[in-house]
């Protein structure tokens, strides 16, 4: 349990014994909220209970804030509680609990920071998914540090999650593939040959196509149609086992890869139509038949059974979500690209009534990405091989710095991506920051040990850190599962980087009025064991963030 989720508790007893006690009524009562004050001179934690249920219990906020104060004011957890027009009550936390948390924190080491639940939910992240049509931009990439650094909050928090990359492996955009890649090969052939209008011109479109050649020479006597398709099928896995090499080097490892050509074979497709056309949701008109989208907010219905009878991408991607219901999932997270805004009340309309809950159905639009280079955007542009891919942004920068700006942002906010901070090797960078002050501790207790200065876990004198800087980090140290949490139920994962900022702070500032290492080993030992804390805690963060923690820098 957090020190919020304790607060609340010692409040909600507070309360309790207030009616117990006749200085309070019983009657029906709000729910208390805890929050952090907006400065810290008004306490470590801060409920606004008392004004929210003045209309319950008809008397003034103040009164009611005193009743309760007596009662928090007992719990040893609480060090004082003032009271602050026009009924706030503010509460600090005592140094003795702050100095047990940071016992606890080095017992824990890995695992301070993470809940066990005794009921978790099984969430589905669907994230990424690019086109296998050639290799992954940096919009991408930063779909990729969110997706992945979302399910690490989630099963930090004791759930159970499945990363999903849904591979487009159907319909026009893979045959337009397929033929750019076959006048790639007849060129190299040297037979004359027309490039399809609108075809895919990357570099990477030729290398498919020399490939091709190298290996299945044999297969390239086959009549027109059955060559498209099969340089279609061979340039999708080639792609696609070249975005798991570059997921791969970023840290991200999916559960599953869904091929949509699977839903199309296996008649989940039409299948998705005739359940929707069973809950009436579903109508025909010039030959074509639609989705009654404008039941669910779109701004007009959608058609998802063509003319001539194929189905759309609608109606496919419909198909694809039913699977994932028929999966049993308590969650479903999806993560988007900035161009599908209008796409959501569709799908979410459709997910809806296929009867899953709405609000376990949850779409994420990862904001555009501006690679910033020299001062100047980089233009993106997959058909025309003008665009700078995922691999390249990691050899250039490598994958820390990578994922730390990309999540360093929220995800509803624009990104312009700096590459000349982002190669800093210096406090401006804050991935580097971050790194030095990990660094900077595990070099500290490789000094002691050379120093034979000894380092009990642990076990220390309390009233050695009893001075502001310590009790601040400390105060840090014991938010950060609260941050762990708070940022997984409101699905914002920029909230740890913006932490373990503030913690790397904390601890530089520290380090700077404090000497650690001296010949009074209490003091030394004191000085580790908050060192330890806040390396254990930097650690842990990164982790989630999927950045590394070196040792040494």
């Amino acid at each position: 349990m957090t020190f919020k989720e304790r607060i609340a508790l010692i409040l909600e007893n507070s309360l309790k014994e207030a009616i117990k006690g006749g200085s309070l009524p019983n009657t029906e009562l709000p729910s208390f909220r805890v929050e952090y004050p907006k400065e810290q001179k008004f306490g470590d934690y801060a409920s606004a209970f008392a004004l929210e249920a003045t209309k319950f219990l008809r008397r003034p906020p103040m009164e009611t804030a005193e009743k309760l104060k007596t009662c928090i004011e007992n719990h040893p957890m609480v060090e004082r509680v003032d009271i602050a027009p026009p009924g706030y009550i503010n509460i600090f936390i005592s140094f003795t609990e702050l100095c047990s948390n940071l016992k606890i924190i080095i017992s824990k080491d890995a695992e301070y920071g993470r809940i066990i639940k005794n009921n978790p939910r099984r969430i589905n992240i669907e994230f990424v998914s690019a086109n296998p049509t050639g290799p992954m931009n940096v919009v991408s990439a930063r779909a990729a540090s969110l997706g992945d650094t979302i399910g690490s909050l989630f099963e930090a928090v004791g759930d159970n999650v499945e990363r999903e990359f849904y591979v487009n492996d159907y319909g026009n955009q893979v045959n337009l593939l397929g033929r750019s890649v076959l006048a790639r090969i007849r060129e190299i052939q040297g037979i004359e040959t027309d490039f399809p209008e609108d075809g895919y011109h990357g570099e990477y479109v030729k290398d498919i196509a020399a490939y091709i050649i190298d290996n299945f020479s044999n297969k390239l006597q086959d009549n027109e149609e059955n060559l498209v398709d099969f340089c279609a099928e061979q340039a999708v896995e080639y792609n696609v086992e070249r975005q798991k090499n570059d997921l791969a080097m970023f840290n991200v490892k999916f559960d599953r890869w869904f091929r949509e050509k699977s839903l199309h074979e296996s008649g989940e497709v039409m299948n998705a139509f005739e359940l929707l056309d069973a809950v009436k949701v579903t109508y025909e008109q010039d030959g074509k038949k639609f989705f009654r989208s404008t039941y669910y907010g779109d701004d007009k219905d959608r058609v998802v059974i063509r003319d001539d009878g194929r189905p759309t991408y609608l109606l496919a991607d419909i198909a694809y979500h039913k699977n994932k219901i028929d999966r049993k999932y308590d969650m479903i997270i999806d993560i988007w690209g900035p161009d599908h805004h209008g796409y959501i009340s569709r799908l979410k309309g459709a997910v809806q009534a296929l009867g899953y809950p709405e609000e376990n159905f949850k779409i994420i639009i990862a904001q555009q990405v501006n690679l910033v280079l020299d001062g100047e955007t980089v233009k993106m542009s997959k058909r025309l091989g003008n665009f700078s891919t995922m691999r390249e942004l990691i050899d250039e920068i490598g994958t820390d710095v990578s994922r730390y700006f990309f999540l360093n942002r929220s995800i509803e906010s624009h990104l312009d991506f700096d590459l000349a901070l982002a190669k800093k090797d210096s406090s401006e960078n804050p991935v580097f920051y971050l790194q030095y002050a990990h660094a900077r501790i595990c070099s500290l207790f490789k000094e002691a040990s050379s120093r034979g200065i000894e380092y009990h876990p642990g076990t220390f004198d309390e009233k050695i850190l009893n001075d502001e800087s310590c009790i601040q980090l400390m105060k840090l140290l014991a938010r950060y599962p609260e941050e762990v949490l708070d940022a997984a139920n409101s699905i914002e994962p920029h909230r740890i980087p913006s932490f373990l900022l503030k913690l790397a702070q904390g601890y530089h500032r520290f380090y700077a009025d404090h000497r650690i290492l001296t010949d009074d080993m209490a003091k030394s030992n004191a000085y580790l064991n908050l060192s330890d804390a806040v390396r254990k805690v930097i650690r842990n963060g990164l982790a989630i963030l999927g950045v590394s923690a070196p040792e040494k820098m």
